[in-house]
Order: C-alpha cells, then sequence, then structure tokens
C-alpha cells in the first residue's frame, strides 16, 4: 500500500512552501504568481518513524484562471481516490472562500482522513481569527505558520498516526514495476513482455483504476509485473494526465521490489524523471534505466556510450544502474530488461557472509585508513550485514560520530567494486564499538 498525503487547496495559501518543509528540502520555486510551482511536486520523508510520499497539488496546474478552478477541483478527486491522508490547506488572512467551501464540499464526502490546515497563523489576532475554519466541519483542524514551521509538528503526529506501514511481503514471487511520464511507452513494453493487449485504454472512466498484477512465466523467469499504464481518458484529462500519473507510479514504486524507470531517448532525462529516480532510491527499491525510442534516434559510432556517460553524470551521486537502450515498437532488447531487473533483484536480496564482508572491506580500509579526527584516531573492527529489505551495512568502530561523508562514499564505491550491488541504493552505518 503507498501511502500518498496530498496537500489540496486553492492557489497562493502556501501549499508549496509547507510541501518543502514536509520534504526539508527547498525543491519547489516559491512565488505569489498562480501556479508558479513546476517542478519537483512529489518527495519521499518519514515521520515517527512512518514513511511517506507527500504531493504538492498546487505544481500541478496549469495556464489561465478560467480553468484552474476545474483543475484543482480534478485533483481534489484524484487526491480522494489515491491518497490515504488529505491536507487541505486554507489561509487565515482571506478568510473562507467560495473556493475552500466547494473543495470543503467535496472532501465531506471522501472516506480518506483529512486534516484541515489554517495557513499564516503567526499571531495572536490571527490565531483568534482562524477559529471560523472550525465552521467546516473537520474534526481535525490545526493552525499553521509554514514560514516559521509552527503547528507543522501536531500536523505531522496526525499524519503519521494515519499511515499504515505494510511490510513488504519476503516470500512470494519479485515484484517489478515500469514507471515513466506520459506516452513513454509503458503499455508497449507490458504488451510486449506479456505478448497481449493487457490495458486497452478506453473512454470509460477508471478503465485501469488500480494497479495490475501480471504474472509472467516465460523462458524459465517469473515475476509480478506490476502495471499502472492505463491511464483514465477524461474531459480536462491533458490538465491532470501528469498528476494523476505520478500518483500512479508512486504507488507503483512502494508496491515493488525493482523499479524500470522509462525515459525517453529523444527527450533525455527530465527534471520529472530525476524526481521519480529520486523517490526509488529513497525507498530504496532496485532500479534498471530503459531509455525507449531507441530506434527513433540517429546514430553514429558513440551514440550510445556518449547518452549512457550524460545519464549516469544526471544521477549522480547514485549511477551504479544498469542503463538498457531499447525500442519497444521494434521489440529490441526487451528481454534483455527482464533479465537486467531479475540480475537486480538478485542483486537486492543477496546475502554477503559477514566473513567475506571482513575479510574484502578490512583489507580496503588497511589500503586507506579512515581520516583521524582532531588527533583521534578511528579504528574499523568488523562489518556485518543487516537483516533490511536491502543492502545495508554495520562498520563497528571506535568513534563512529567522526567518519566523515567522503570515507563513507569511499567505503560505498569499495563494496560496489567487490561485491554485485548494480541498480541497488544501499545504507551503510557506522556503529559504536
Amino acid at each position: 500500500m503507498a501511502n500518498i498525503v496530498a496537500i489540496v487547496g486553492r492557489p497562493n495559501v502556501g501549499k508549496s512552501t509547507f510541501y518543502n518543509r514536509l520534504i526539508g528540502e527547498r525543491q519547489a520555486i516559491i512565488d505569489d504568481i498562480s501556479g508558479v510551482t513546476r517542478d519537483r511536486q512529489y518527495g519521499a520523508t518519514d515521520w515517527n518513524g512512518k514513511h511517506f510520499t507527500v504531493v504538492d497539488t498546487g505544481g500541478f496546474v496549469r495556464n489561465s484562471d478560467d480553468i484552474f478552478e476545474a483543475a484543482i477541483r480534478d485533483q481534489v478527486k484524484i487526491a480522494m481516490e489515491e491518497a490515504v491522508v488529505i491536507l487541505f490547506m486554507v489561509d487565515v488572512t482571506t478568510g473562507i472562500t467560495d473556493l475552500d467551501d466547494e473543495i470543503a464540499d467535496m472532501l465531506r464526502r471522501s472516506d480518506k482522513k483529512v486534516i484541515v490546515v489554517v495557513n499564516k497563523v503567526d499571531n495572536n489576532t490571527r490565531a483568534i481569527e482562524a477559529n471560523e475554519f472550525w465552521s467546516l466541519g473537520f474534526e481535525e483542524t490545526h493552525f499553521l505558520s509554514s514560514l516559521s514551521g509552527s503547528g507543522s509538528g501536531e500536523i505531522l503526529d496526525v499524519v503519521a498516526e494515519n499511515i499504515v506501514d505494510t511490510p513488504i511481503e519476503d516470500e512470494g514471487l519479485p515484484k517489478f514495476c515500469i514507471v515513466g511520464q506520459p506516452n513513454v511507452g509503458k503499455s508497449s513494453l507490458t504488451n510486449a513482455l506479456i505478448g497481449e493487449e493487457r490495458n486497452i485504454v478506453t473512454d470509460i472512466a477508471g478503465t485501469t483504476r488500480d494497479s495490475i498484477h501480471t504474472k509472467y512465466s516465460k523462458f524459465g523467469n517469473e515475476f509480478l509485473l506490476i502495471d499502472t499504464a492505463g491511464i483514465r481518458k477524461k474531459a480536462r484529462v491533458h490538465e491532470n494526465l501528469e498528476f494523476y500519473s505520478v500518483m500512479r507510479a508512486i504507488k507503483a514504486i512502494e508496491d515493488s521490489d525493482v523499479v524500470m524507470l522509462m525515459i525517453d531517448a529523444q527527450t533525455g532525462v527530465e527534471s520529472q524523471d530525476m524526481s521519480i529516480f529520486k523517490i526509488i532510491v529513497r525507498r530504496k527499491k532496485g532500479v534498471v534505466v530503459l531509455v525507449n525510442k531507441w530506434d527513433l534516434v540517429e546514430k553514429e559510432t558513440n551514440t550510445a556510450r556518449d547518452f549512457e556517460q550524460t545519464i549516469r553524470a544526471k544521477l549522480a551521486p547514485f549511477n551504479d544502474v544498469p542503463i538498457l537502450f531499447i525500442s519497444t515498437i521494434e521489440k529490441q532488447r526487451i528481454f534483455k530488461a527482464v533479465e537486467l531487473a531479475i540480475q537486480v533483484h538478485e542483486n537486492r536480496t543477496q546475502k554477503i557472509t559477514t566473513s567475506k564482508l571482513n575479510e574484502v572491506m578490512l583489507e580496503a580500509i588497511d589500503r586507506r585508513p579512515p581520516p583521524s579526527h582532531r588527533g583521534r584516531f578511528i579504528k574499523i573492527k568488523y562489518i556485518t550485514q543487516l537483516p533490511t529489505h536491502y543492502p545495508s551495512f554495520a562498520f563497528f568502530c571506535n568513534h563512529p560520530k567522526h567518519v566523515k561523508e567522503d570515507y563513507k562514499n569511499y567505503i560505498e564505491n569499495q563494496l560496489r567494486q567487490s561485491f554485485p550491488l548494480s541498480g541497488v541504493p544501499i545504507s551503510i552505518f557506522f556503529r559504536q564499538k
């Protein structure tokens, strides 16, 4: 179950500022021009040990005022379907507007947890004025100043209480999914692999409402393919196609072990692809990058090599990822994509023995010991792999807090050179011994 928390509300109530505070990075562009938020509207975060993905719907609204309200209504509907918790943001300085009333009316029909967030409450007068928002009729109404952050902890506490962290089942078949921007060729790849037209995209709303798990069993390989490619065609869907497909992609990533991230050879890696890639890495899923429509690219001797180098530069620092050039239309290398995903799954689930880890890594540490900190020598005694769903390693030493980031990078590079970890995000912890 993917835990999506959606921030909804009309323009300029401060959704992006609040989103940045939740994600902990100043990712979105903040401006008072309606709909200025363009890029990176979603990111993974955690609170009180619960993991969830925050989606700032504001970044998905386009164009002029007349379609604004329609687009916002659409987004509230999508959020009501897809999100676990909805943060309904309003602005104390304007009071309750007609659009706020309309959104509240829609949300009251939802069975999802709705938290009203009254923003810009940064003095006593506003705190008194904010009480009018209780009249919207939601039991969870919280006051916030998203600029200073006061009130955000209490809101996150309520969010965390409503998140169910479902453990990933260990047993059973590996779960793969294909994600990417609209029209990159996800359905074509699914159909080419399964060998039938699975995703009939029709004009009936809700054709592919939830992800379909298709069992793949060919050429001695078995896995579940989680498919989210079918997007509902609706009036005005072009307005919210991107928003809807992002919600689907996040859900698919959460459900999967290995993600095939498909990018378009003609456009290269775009910011939306990078946002999806970061979520895959944050959630520690395996990843294979598929460059589709390679048949449409003019090629010279080193075209593929140069293109691959460009992609790796963009994916850095985590660029130890298999990259494959495919054409779903020509069915070029599509089964190689499956082989790579299976290889990455094996890399992700491998257990390296403690003796082998220590033999290889202590030698690497001897070759380049950690730099001393204020005259204190750091001595790493032994290493072990932790029992997690993805490769994570504990390095036991005398001063774990003083191991520098660049030394941690050296350790990660040595692990990657010595063991098959391609396509797999890993974690390294230094612990007191």
